[in-house]
């Protein structure tokens, strides 16, 4: 005598592709046959929990890797090499010398910052041999107008915001000049929080400009928190570029970091 499955079993609803359904119709108890289907499906159940465990897991890990621009959580954690990175062009020269190397954005790399937005300006730098790219978490706080990172477990941090200048005005066109988003101050008042997420009254210890080729770069040095911030604009993206450090690696490597803030072009 036949005896009908009475249960449904899905497994994994991230992946229905994956699903694994016991019906009544499909399934019934004869001859042992039930305990051999149900022993299968258990192996299944099994295979396929483990998956989505393994899916939930990683999906914390990225979640949980970004949170501010200044800081990088994990930072225990090796700096991670640029070649390994999942979809990055490495952009690194061999070293110079004096053991500095220049990163320039690779043309093939992807972000356009927005539907209908021009392909990213190429922007370089110059940073000591064991500086290496991070990846930018989908959770970062920046968003998707982080678009760099780098870091050295010795010296720093650093990070480049290329954001459109629609966001700031509506009349500056597709050729914007950072004399055209307003003086020094206007720019660090109106950017600095979105650089160091609090209000820059007070912090800013110095400012200047610089021309190279044409282009004009605003520099700034804030205290507290301990960063160089590098602004210019170009094409309909505004630029900026900020070195970091702890107390430590401030006091430590001052003269580096300051080297690395003022290399930075865009090209």
């Amino acid at each position: 005598m036949a005896s009908a499955l009475s249960t449904t079993s899905v497994l994994c609803w991230r992946n229905p592709q994956h699903m694994h359904i016991i019906s009544p119709s499909s399934q019934t108890l004869q001859n042992g046959t039930l305990r051999t289907v149900a022993a299968s499906a258990s192996k299944d159940i099994s295979i396929e929990s483990d998956k989505c465990s393994s899916l939930l897991v990683n999906r914390r890990t990225i979640l949980a890797s970004g949170v501010s621009l200044l800081s990088f959580p994990g930072e225990s954690l090796a700096v991670v090499k640029q070649g390994l990175l999942a979809g990055r062009i490495p952009g690194l020269s061999e070293p110079d010398e004096q053991g500095w190397r220049t990163y320039r954005r690779p043309d093939e790399k992807s972000g356009g910052h927005g539907v209908g937005w021009s392909p990213i300006i190429p922007y370089s730098f110059r940073v000591p041999e064991e500086w290496e790219e991070v990846p930018v978490s989908i959770a970062d706080l920046g968003g998707t107008e982080i678009d760099l990172r780098f870091a050295s477990s010795k010296e720093g941090r650093l990070f480049v915001i290329v954001a459109p200048v629609l966001r700031f005005s509506d009349d500056l066109g597709d050729n914007a000049t950072i004399e055209k988003i307003g003086p020094p101050e206007k720019v660090i008042n109106a950017f600095g929080p979105e650089m160091i997420g609090e209000n820059v009254e007070g912090k800013v210890l110095s400012v200047s400009a610089a021309e190279h080729e044409g282009r004009t770069y605003y520099q700034f040095e804030l205290e507290p928190p301990h960063i160089f911030i590098t602004a210019t604009a170009a094409g309909n993206r505004l630029y900026l570029f900020g070195v970091t450090g702890s107390g430590l690696q401030w006091k430590r490597h001052y003269n580096d970091l300051k080297k690395i803030a003022e290399s930075f072009r865009v090209v």
